[in-house]
């Protein structure tokens, strides 16, 4: 399906016949984001360059009736940017500047496009630090991560992106330009509407400029590597130090087959013997650091670990963290299809959830390696198939829908990063009960009553 004509000019008019793409090969990479086996081709992309351009491109797709689809870099993993029919894609990499820095105030300005990584890199010669660190960071776009409310291996100690948005810029959908928020530490005017719009995944408004909340760089970082013979002590080590009353800035797992991926990709020395991996990191004051790494590598022996590491300098570290970035990279090379799953439970559940994932995965005959944030209770299933094989992707489904099932079952959740988009739709309402589903309805219908923005994300 293609755009009306008169609709074409007015955008070529709008933002420039070179910033406008509709013919389907250059429609083609835009046609899906990171997420495996959903794919639609758009009617059209237009890359904006400024807030003004986004309001009058939603104007005239208004006016047309035609839905509108946010996109960064395409990064995301539940099908949240993947386009509806006839949609036209606003795709904002060209909004990227970092706009202003104030270490006076701890805060940094930034266009929606700007790259995640950047702006941390931006930050760390005042001595500064942006603490959310997706495993994309280095290609997601900073106004992606807001909308997806992304989080990362830093999230145990320091939170995810919500945690650190001071204000907003949004284009409404009737293309209004809304700021919400303020670069006061405390600011309780009217209502938060700014945490409306973290997480809202494009379905409530388009964002464009955000003002980021900075943290002082800890001055000192110790890396642990423990290696387990069973993945339930793996995850009982982490319910230990948490319950130890200790906050590492990394609490990561990897099991055998995740491990055995990474370190073919990466050569970074990461044993394949074993069950299970924990790379654990705690950062602060040098003084602090030393006592809890030495905890922390007492609790993983205590909870049979076969050997704890100690990674000999900060470049070691570096790479064994950038390895565990690579964990769903180094998978994807295993299989022609790569389905990432994510869910989390709460702390205390993490041995009963891992085996439970294992155990399914070999009930149903299904090839899967888990990683995640252990720290925080998500966990990333990662099921490596052939969506040609249809016997196999009904396994696959099989199973996502006992992982889910039994997550919930724990008191979890069916998302603790990713956000819902398509891939995890048919189980929201499952998880927040009738009431509460009509209420976020109720929103969507309130701000964009002719549903004309991502539509069909989060529910139909």
């Amino acid at each position: 399906m293609s755009l009306p004509e008169s609709l074409v000019r007015d955008l070529e008019g709008a933002v420039g016949a070179e910033s406008v793409l509709t013919s389907l090969e250059d429609l083609i990479p835009y046609s899906f984001d990171g997420t495996a086996a959903i794919r639609q081709r758009p009617a059209a992309v237009v890359f904006p360059r400024s807030t003004e351009h986004v309001s009058h491109c939603v104007i005239l797709a208004g006016n047309a009736g035609v839905p509108v689809v946010t996109r960064g870099s395409g990064t995301g993993l539940s099908g949240g940017s993947v386009p509806s029919p006839g949609s036209l894609i606003l795709c904002l990499t060209q909004m990227d500047a970092i706009l202003a820095i104030d270490p006076a105030n701890l805060t940094l300005r930034a266009q929606c496009g700007a790259i995640t990584g950047r702006i941390d890199d931006a930050v760390a010669p005042h001595g500064l630090l942006y603490p959310p660190d997706p495993g994309s960071m280095r290609i997601s776009t900073i106004g992606g991560n807001v909308a997806e409310n992304s989080g990362g291996l830093r999230g145990l100690k320091y939170g995810v992106t919500r945690d650190y948005v001071m204000a907003l810029e949004v284009v409404l959908p009737d293309g209004r330009i809304a700021r919400f928020g303020s670069p006061c530490v405390k600011d309780v005017a009217g209502y938060t509407m700014k945490d409306l719009f973290i997480g809202s995944e494009g379905t409530l408004g388009i964002i464009t400029e955000v003002l980021l909340k900075l943290v002082p760089r800890p001055e000192a970082r110790r890396t642990l590597l423990a290696l387990y013979e069973r993945i339930e002590d793996a995850a009982e080590t982490v319910s230990a130090i948490i319950a130890a009353r200790i906050i590492p800035c990394t609490l990561e797992f990897l099991d055998r087959v995740t491990a055995a991926s990474v370190e073919a990709h990466a050569r970074v020395g990461l044993p394949t013997d074993c069950a299970a991996v924990l790379l654990m990191e705690t950062d602060g004051h040098p003084a602090a650091v030393a006592d809890e790494a030495e905890r922390m590598a007492e609790i993983a022996r205590r909870h049979r670990a076969r050997e704890v590491r100690t990674a000999a300098d900060e470049a070691e570290a570096r790479r064994l963290v950038a390895a565990r970035r690579s964990a769903f990279s180094a998978l994807a090379r295993q299989r022609p299809t790569t389905i990432l799953e994510d869910v989390t439970v709460p702390r205390d559940k993490l041995a009963e959830m891992v085996t439970f994932v294992a155990e399914t995965a070999q009930r149903l005959g299904l090839s899967v390696g888990t990683f995640g944030h252990m720290g925080d209770g998500n966990l990333h299933p990662t099921f490596l198939t052939d969506e040609r094989d249809e016997d196999e992707m009904r396994r696959v489904h099989e199973a996502l829908e006992a992982i889910v099932g039994r997550t919930l079952e724990l008191g979890g959740t069916i998302t603790g990063e990713h956000g819902v988009g398509l891939a995890k739709k048919p189980w929201l309402k499952r998880q927040l009960g009738d009431d509460s589903y009509e209420l976020m309805r109720t929103f969507k219908r309130t701000l964009d009553p002719r549903g004309l923005l991502n539509p069909g994300k989060i529910f139909d």
